[in-house]
Protein backbone atom coordinates (compact mmCIF):
# COMPACT_ATOMS: atom_id res chain seq x y z
CA UNK A 1 0.00 0.00 0.00
CA UNK A 2 2.84 2.42 0.47
CA UNK A 3 4.53 2.15 -2.82
CA UNK A 4 0.72 3.45 -4.67
CA UNK A 5 0.81 6.45 -1.86
CA UNK A 6 3.97 7.54 -2.82
CA UNK A 7 3.20 7.12 -6.27
CA UNK A 8 -0.05 8.67 -5.86
CA UNK A 9 1.74 11.88 -3.58
CA UNK A 10 4.75 12.41 -6.50
CA UNK A 11 2.01 12.85 -9.10
CA UNK A 12 -0.15 15.21 -6.83
CA UNK A 13 3.02 17.11 -6.25
CA UNK A 14 4.62 17.07 -9.66
CA UNK A 15 0.63 18.31 -10.89
CA UNK A 16 0.98 21.15 -7.68
CA UNK A 17 4.37 22.51 -9.21
CA UNK A 18 2.97 22.86 -12.32
CA UNK A 19 -1.12 23.73 -11.46
CA UNK A 20 0.33 26.72 -9.29
CA UNK A 21 1.49 28.35 -12.27
CA UNK A 22 -1.28 28.43 -14.57
CA UNK A 23 -3.35 31.21 -13.68
CA UNK A 24 -0.43 33.64 -12.79
CA UNK A 25 1.65 32.46 -15.59
CA UNK A 26 0.79 35.32 -17.71
CA UNK A 27 0.89 38.38 -15.03
CA UNK A 28 4.05 36.98 -14.04
CA UNK A 29 5.60 36.85 -17.76
CA UNK A 30 3.88 40.07 -18.07
CA UNK A 31 5.97 41.52 -15.43
CA UNK A 32 9.04 40.93 -17.82
CA UNK A 33 7.23 43.11 -20.76
CA UNK A 34 6.50 39.98 -22.28
CA UNK A 35 3.87 39.48 -25.23
CA UNK A 36 0.73 37.06 -25.83
CA UNK A 37 2.37 34.68 -28.24
CA UNK A 38 5.45 34.61 -25.68
CA UNK A 39 3.11 33.40 -22.94
CA UNK A 40 1.78 30.82 -24.82
CA UNK A 41 5.40 29.56 -25.72
CA UNK A 42 6.37 29.66 -22.31
CA UNK A 43 3.81 27.02 -21.58
CA UNK A 44 4.63 25.14 -24.75
CA UNK A 45 8.44 25.00 -24.05
CA UNK A 46 7.59 23.06 -20.98
CA UNK A 47 5.62 20.28 -22.73
CA UNK A 48 8.25 20.82 -25.83
CA UNK A 49 10.66 19.37 -23.00
CA UNK A 50 8.16 16.55 -21.38
CA UNK A 51 7.66 15.37 -25.02
CA UNK A 52 12.04 14.76 -25.49
CA UNK A 53 12.20 13.87 -21.54
CA UNK A 54 9.24 11.19 -20.83
CA UNK A 55 10.50 8.05 -23.10
CA UNK A 56 14.07 8.56 -21.59
CA UNK A 57 12.64 8.39 -18.34
CA UNK A 58 10.43 5.17 -19.16
CA UNK A 59 13.15 3.61 -21.05
CA UNK A 60 15.62 4.47 -18.44
CA UNK A 61 13.33 3.21 -15.50
CA UNK A 62 12.37 -0.17 -17.46
CA UNK A 63 16.32 -0.65 -17.63
CA UNK A 64 17.94 0.52 -14.22
CA UNK A 65 14.74 0.96 -12.33
CA UNK A 66 11.65 2.84 -11.20
CA UNK A 67 13.16 4.20 -8.18
CA UNK A 68 16.74 5.77 -9.28
CA UNK A 69 14.68 7.61 -12.01
CA UNK A 70 12.03 9.11 -9.74
CA UNK A 71 14.74 10.30 -7.39
CA UNK A 72 16.90 12.26 -9.62
CA UNK A 73 13.91 13.82 -11.33
CA UNK A 74 11.83 15.03 -8.21
CA UNK A 75 15.10 16.08 -6.05
CA UNK A 76 15.73 18.04 -9.33
CA UNK A 77 12.06 19.44 -10.13
CA UNK A 78 12.68 21.55 -6.79
CA UNK A 79 16.04 23.14 -7.66
CA UNK A 80 14.23 24.09 -11.35
CA UNK A 81 11.16 25.60 -9.96
CA UNK A 82 13.50 27.39 -7.42
CA UNK A 83 15.14 28.54 -10.14
CA UNK A 84 12.11 29.51 -12.13
CA UNK A 85 10.84 32.20 -9.14
CA UNK A 86 14.45 33.91 -9.08
CA UNK A 87 15.09 34.39 -12.54
CA UNK A 88 15.81 38.16 -13.03
CA UNK A 89 15.23 38.29 -16.95
CA UNK A 90 12.69 36.36 -19.93
CA UNK A 91 15.06 34.27 -20.87
CA UNK A 92 16.28 32.49 -17.75
CA UNK A 93 12.21 32.14 -17.38
CA UNK A 94 12.05 29.97 -20.60
CA UNK A 95 15.09 27.75 -18.98
CA UNK A 96 14.06 26.87 -15.93
CA UNK A 97 10.62 26.43 -17.00
CA UNK A 98 11.79 24.28 -20.16
CA UNK A 99 14.30 21.76 -17.18
CA UNK A 100 11.15 22.12 -15.15
CA UNK A 101 9.38 20.13 -17.90
CA UNK A 102 12.41 17.54 -18.68
CA UNK A 103 12.11 16.91 -15.29
CA UNK A 104 8.45 16.29 -14.38
CA UNK A 105 8.21 13.92 -17.49
CA UNK A 106 8.59 11.32 -14.47
CA UNK A 107 4.88 11.26 -14.83
CA UNK A 108 6.01 8.07 -17.31
CA UNK A 109 7.57 6.46 -14.66
CA UNK A 110 4.86 6.90 -12.06
CA UNK A 111 2.37 5.34 -14.55
CA UNK A 112 5.15 2.48 -14.92
CA UNK A 113 5.09 2.33 -10.89
CA UNK A 114 1.62 1.64 -11.01
CA UNK A 115 1.30 -1.17 -13.60
CA UNK A 116 4.14 -2.98 -12.03
CA UNK A 117 1.71 -2.73 -8.95
CA UNK A 118 -1.71 -3.77 -10.22
CA UNK A 119 -2.78 -6.45 -12.33
CA UNK A 120 -4.20 -6.00 -16.21
CA UNK A 121 -7.69 -6.40 -14.42
CA UNK A 122 -6.99 -3.34 -11.92
CA UNK A 123 -5.01 -1.36 -14.32
CA UNK A 124 -7.60 0.74 -14.96
CA UNK A 125 -8.46 1.38 -11.42
CA UNK A 126 -4.41 2.37 -10.78
CA UNK A 127 -5.11 4.63 -13.66
CA UNK A 128 -7.55 6.26 -12.28
CA UNK A 129 -5.63 6.58 -9.41
CA UNK A 130 -2.70 8.35 -11.06
CA UNK A 131 -5.77 10.62 -12.51
CA UNK A 132 -7.26 11.72 -9.17
CA UNK A 133 -3.41 12.37 -8.44
CA UNK A 134 -3.77 14.88 -11.15
CA UNK A 135 -6.96 15.68 -9.96
CA UNK A 136 -5.71 16.58 -6.77
CA UNK A 137 -2.87 18.06 -8.02
CA UNK A 138 -4.70 20.35 -10.36
CA UNK A 139 -7.15 21.64 -7.74
CA UNK A 140 -4.54 22.36 -5.02
CA UNK A 141 -1.98 24.23 -7.74
CA UNK A 142 -3.98 26.41 -9.60
CA UNK A 143 -6.11 27.38 -6.11
CA UNK A 144 -2.51 27.77 -4.59
CA UNK A 145 -1.16 29.95 -7.38
CA UNK A 146 -4.17 32.54 -7.80
CA UNK A 147 -4.84 33.10 -3.79
CA UNK A 148 -1.48 33.21 -3.45
CA UNK A 149 -0.34 35.16 -6.52
CA UNK A 150 -2.88 38.38 -4.90
CA UNK A 151 0.41 39.06 -2.67
CA UNK A 152 3.21 38.12 -4.74
CA UNK A 153 3.46 36.20 -8.17
CA UNK A 154 6.71 34.40 -6.76
CA UNK A 155 5.22 33.08 -3.72
CA UNK A 156 3.35 30.18 -5.16
CA UNK A 157 6.54 29.11 -6.75
CA UNK A 158 8.71 29.02 -4.00
CA UNK A 159 6.03 26.91 -2.03
CA UNK A 160 5.70 24.44 -4.97
CA UNK A 161 9.48 24.26 -5.14
CA UNK A 162 9.31 23.40 -1.25
CA UNK A 163 6.53 20.92 -1.57
CA UNK A 164 8.81 19.19 -4.24
CA UNK A 165 11.61 19.00 -1.70
CA UNK A 166 9.31 17.34 0.57
CA UNK A 167 8.06 15.04 -1.90
CA UNK A 168 12.12 13.81 -2.88
CA UNK A 169 11.81 13.04 0.98
CA UNK A 170 9.17 11.04 1.12
CA UNK A 171 10.12 8.61 -2.15
CA UNK A 172 13.78 8.42 -0.46
CA UNK A 173 12.21 7.13 2.93
CA UNK A 174 8.87 5.03 1.15
CA UNK A 175 9.65 4.60 -2.66
CA UNK A 176 10.63 0.98 -2.96
CA UNK A 177 12.21 -0.32 -6.76
CA UNK A 178 8.53 -1.45 -8.52
CA UNK A 179 10.24 -3.22 -11.34
CA UNK A 180 9.72 -7.04 -11.54
CA UNK A 181 12.90 -9.05 -10.66
CA UNK A 182 11.74 -11.20 -14.28
CA UNK A 183 10.81 -8.71 -16.44
CA UNK A 184 13.84 -7.91 -18.94
CA UNK A 185 13.06 -4.70 -21.13
CA UNK A 186 13.16 -5.31 -24.77
CA UNK A 187 17.07 -4.61 -26.40
CA UNK A 188 16.51 -1.27 -27.67
CA UNK A 189 18.24 1.77 -27.62
CA UNK A 190 17.04 4.98 -26.03
CA UNK A 191 16.36 6.70 -29.73
CA UNK A 192 13.03 7.40 -32.12
CA UNK A 193 12.97 4.12 -33.17
CA UNK A 194 11.49 2.80 -30.00
CA UNK A 195 9.02 5.90 -30.78
CA UNK A 196 8.42 4.66 -33.80
CA UNK A 197 7.83 1.27 -33.00
CA UNK A 198 4.87 2.08 -30.01
CA UNK A 199 3.20 4.43 -32.93
CA UNK A 200 3.08 1.72 -35.36
CA UNK A 201 1.96 -1.19 -32.81
CA UNK A 202 -1.27 -2.45 -34.11
CA UNK A 203 -3.45 -2.05 -30.82
CA UNK A 204 -1.19 1.18 -29.21
CA UNK A 205 -0.92 3.43 -32.31
CA UNK A 206 -4.47 4.67 -32.75
CA UNK A 207 -4.90 4.99 -29.07
CA UNK A 208 -2.05 7.21 -28.80
CA UNK A 209 -2.96 8.91 -31.65
CA UNK A 210 -6.49 9.63 -30.03
CA UNK A 211 -4.63 10.94 -26.66
CA UNK A 212 -3.02 13.73 -29.24
CA UNK A 213 -5.93 15.14 -30.42
CA UNK A 214 -7.70 15.35 -26.81
CA UNK A 215 -4.71 16.69 -25.21
CA UNK A 216 -4.14 19.23 -28.04
CA UNK A 217 -7.38 20.45 -28.08
CA UNK A 218 -7.13 20.98 -24.13
CA UNK A 219 -4.01 22.23 -24.41
CA UNK A 220 -5.46 24.65 -26.88
CA UNK A 221 -8.06 26.17 -24.46
CA UNK A 222 -5.86 25.93 -21.45
CA UNK A 223 -2.70 27.88 -22.33
CA UNK A 224 -4.97 30.40 -23.67
CA UNK A 225 -8.31 30.85 -21.32
CA UNK A 226 -5.88 32.84 -18.87
CA UNK A 227 -5.35 35.12 -21.62
CA UNK A 228 -8.85 35.25 -22.60
CA UNK A 229 -10.42 35.45 -18.89
CA UNK A 230 -7.70 38.88 -18.14
CA UNK A 231 -8.51 40.67 -21.48
CA UNK A 232 -12.70 39.62 -22.36
CA UNK A 233 -13.38 39.68 -18.49
CA UNK A 234 -10.94 41.30 -16.55
CA UNK A 235 -10.69 38.25 -14.29
CA UNK A 236 -7.87 37.87 -11.50
CA UNK A 237 -5.31 35.12 -10.79
CA UNK A 238 -7.92 33.97 -8.17
CA UNK A 239 -10.71 33.94 -10.03
CA UNK A 240 -9.01 31.76 -12.75
CA UNK A 241 -7.59 29.47 -9.97
CA UNK A 242 -11.18 29.11 -8.67
CA UNK A 243 -12.37 27.78 -11.94
CA UNK A 244 -9.52 24.96 -12.60
CA UNK A 245 -9.73 24.46 -8.76
CA UNK A 246 -13.26 23.34 -9.64
CA UNK A 247 -11.67 21.11 -12.80
CA UNK A 248 -9.54 19.16 -10.45
CA UNK A 249 -12.14 18.65 -7.62
CA UNK A 250 -14.15 17.14 -10.20
CA UNK A 251 -11.29 15.25 -11.62
CA UNK A 252 -11.06 13.66 -8.51
CA UNK A 253 -14.54 12.41 -7.76
CA UNK A 254 -14.52 10.98 -11.70
CA UNK A 255 -10.80 9.33 -11.29
CA UNK A 256 -10.80 8.72 -8.12
CA UNK A 257 -13.81 7.15 -7.33
CA UNK A 258 -16.41 6.52 -10.22
CA UNK A 259 -13.68 5.57 -13.07
CA UNK A 260 -13.34 1.89 -11.73
CA UNK A 261 -16.98 1.42 -11.31
CA UNK A 262 -17.70 2.41 -14.70
CA UNK A 263 -14.98 0.70 -16.72
CA UNK A 264 -15.95 -2.37 -14.33
CA UNK A 265 -19.35 -1.94 -15.91
CA UNK A 266 -18.98 -0.82 -19.04
CA UNK A 267 -15.49 -1.58 -20.01
CA UNK A 268 -13.36 1.53 -21.41
CA UNK A 269 -14.12 1.70 -25.13
CA UNK A 270 -17.57 3.48 -24.53
CA UNK A 271 -16.44 5.92 -22.16
CA UNK A 272 -14.00 7.41 -24.33
CA UNK A 273 -15.80 8.76 -27.15
CA UNK A 274 -18.54 9.72 -24.40
CA UNK A 275 -15.70 11.94 -22.57
CA UNK A 276 -14.67 13.59 -26.09
CA UNK A 277 -18.19 14.86 -26.78
CA UNK A 278 -18.40 16.33 -23.37
CA UNK A 279 -15.02 17.82 -23.40
CA UNK A 280 -16.09 19.20 -27.29
CA UNK A 281 -19.50 20.81 -25.83
CA UNK A 282 -17.66 22.38 -22.91
CA UNK A 283 -14.97 24.24 -25.15
CA UNK A 284 -17.18 25.08 -27.45
CA UNK A 285 -19.43 26.78 -25.50
CA UNK A 286 -16.95 28.51 -23.22
CA UNK A 287 -16.00 31.81 -25.56
CA UNK A 288 -20.08 32.62 -25.08
CA UNK A 289 -20.06 31.71 -21.17
CA UNK A 290 -20.64 34.82 -19.18
CA UNK A 291 -18.73 34.92 -15.57
CA UNK A 292 -20.21 32.83 -13.37
CA UNK A 293 -22.60 29.78 -12.71
CA UNK A 294 -22.55 29.68 -16.83
CA UNK A 295 -18.57 29.53 -16.73
CA UNK A 296 -18.31 27.18 -13.95
CA UNK A 297 -20.68 24.62 -15.46
CA UNK A 298 -18.88 24.99 -18.63
CA UNK A 299 -15.33 23.90 -16.29
CA UNK A 300 -17.60 21.08 -14.80
CA UNK A 301 -17.78 19.96 -18.60
CA UNK A 302 -14.57 19.77 -19.18
CA UNK A 303 -13.68 17.75 -15.96
CA UNK A 304 -16.26 14.92 -16.44
CA UNK A 305 -15.28 14.77 -20.14
CA UNK A 306 -11.25 14.63 -19.24
CA UNK A 307 -12.11 12.37 -15.92
CA UNK A 308 -13.71 9.83 -18.46
CA UNK A 309 -11.29 9.62 -21.71
CA UNK A 310 -8.14 10.07 -20.16
CA UNK A 311 -7.50 7.17 -17.94
CA UNK A 312 -9.63 4.88 -20.02
CA UNK A 313 -6.88 5.68 -22.67
CA UNK A 314 -3.69 5.34 -20.23
CA UNK A 315 -5.70 1.78 -19.37
CA UNK A 316 -6.15 0.62 -22.65
CA UNK A 317 -2.27 1.55 -23.60
CA UNK A 318 -1.12 -0.30 -21.04
CA UNK A 319 -3.30 -3.03 -21.46
CA UNK A 320 -1.82 -3.62 -24.55
CA UNK A 321 1.73 -3.32 -23.74
CA UNK A 322 4.21 -6.17 -22.42
CA UNK A 323 4.97 -6.15 -19.06
CA UNK A 324 8.76 -5.85 -19.94
CA UNK A 325 7.77 -2.50 -21.80
CA UNK A 326 5.27 -1.06 -19.57
CA UNK A 327 8.28 2.06 -18.87
CA UNK A 328 8.63 2.35 -22.93
CA UNK A 329 5.07 2.13 -23.76
CA UNK A 330 3.63 4.38 -21.31
CA UNK A 331 6.59 6.67 -21.76
CA UNK A 332 5.67 6.85 -25.49
CA UNK A 333 2.22 8.07 -24.71
CA UNK A 334 3.57 10.69 -22.43
CA UNK A 335 6.00 12.03 -24.29
CA UNK A 336 3.16 12.40 -27.03
CA UNK A 337 1.11 13.57 -24.65
CA UNK A 338 3.25 16.34 -23.82
CA UNK A 339 4.48 17.13 -27.93
CA UNK A 340 0.22 17.82 -28.00
CA UNK A 341 1.23 20.03 -24.50
CA UNK A 342 3.88 21.82 -26.58
CA UNK A 343 1.96 22.53 -29.87
CA UNK A 344 -1.39 23.26 -28.32
CA UNK A 345 0.15 26.49 -26.73
CA UNK A 346 1.97 27.28 -29.78
CA UNK A 347 -0.76 27.44 -32.18
CA UNK A 348 -3.10 28.71 -29.01
CA UNK A 349 -0.92 31.75 -29.03
CA UNK A 350 -0.91 32.33 -33.07
CA UNK A 351 -4.59 32.17 -32.82
CA UNK A 352 -5.11 34.93 -30.28
CA UNK A 353 -2.94 37.06 -32.08
CA UNK A 354 -4.48 36.63 -35.00
CA UNK A 355 -7.79 35.40 -35.37
CA UNK A 356 -9.39 37.15 -32.00
CA UNK A 357 -9.52 35.87 -28.27
CA UNK A 358 -12.02 33.04 -28.88
CA UNK A 359 -10.13 31.49 -31.94
CA UNK A 360 -8.49 29.07 -29.81
CA UNK A 361 -11.26 27.63 -28.44
CA UNK A 362 -13.54 26.96 -31.83
CA UNK A 363 -10.55 25.57 -33.67
CA UNK A 364 -10.38 23.07 -30.35
CA UNK A 365 -13.91 21.91 -30.70
CA UNK A 366 -13.64 20.97 -34.53
CA UNK A 367 -10.51 18.91 -33.44
CA UNK A 368 -12.15 17.10 -31.03
CA UNK A 369 -15.52 16.47 -33.40
CA UNK A 370 -12.58 14.43 -35.08
CA UNK A 371 -11.64 12.91 -32.14
CA UNK A 372 -15.31 11.75 -31.36
CA UNK A 373 -14.74 10.14 -34.65
CA UNK A 374 -11.93 8.87 -34.55
CA UNK A 375 -12.37 7.33 -31.00
CA UNK A 376 -14.22 4.40 -32.58
CA UNK A 377 -11.43 2.67 -34.63
CA UNK A 378 -8.70 3.45 -32.20
CA UNK A 379 -11.11 1.80 -29.29
CA UNK A 380 -11.84 -1.26 -31.61
CA UNK A 381 -8.31 -2.31 -32.15
CA UNK A 382 -7.03 -1.70 -28.54
CA UNK A 383 -6.33 -4.20 -25.58
CA UNK A 384 -4.96 -6.90 -27.91
CA UNK A 385 -1.59 -8.22 -26.34
CA UNK A 386 1.47 -6.94 -28.54
CA UNK A 387 3.36 -10.67 -29.76
CA UNK A 388 6.86 -9.73 -29.08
Amino acid sequence: MKPILVVFLTVVLDLVGFGIVIPLLPFYAESFSATALQVTLLMACYSLAQFVAAPLWGQLSDRVGRRPVMLVSVGLTAVMLAGFAAAPNLALLFVFRTLHGMMTANISTAQACMADLTTPENRAKGMGLIGAAFGIGFTLGPFLGGELAERSLTLPLWIAAGLSALNFLLALRWLPETRHAGSVPSRRSIAPAALWSALTAPAIGLCIALTFVQVFSFALMESTFTLFAERSYAMRPADIGRLFGLVGIIGVVVQGGLIGRLVKRFGERPLIPIGLTLLCIGILALPTAAPGAPLALVFCLLAVGQGLTTPSLQSLISRSAAASDQGSVLGTAQSISALARATGPALGGVLFTSGGPAAPFYAAGVLLIGAVALAFPATARASVPIAR
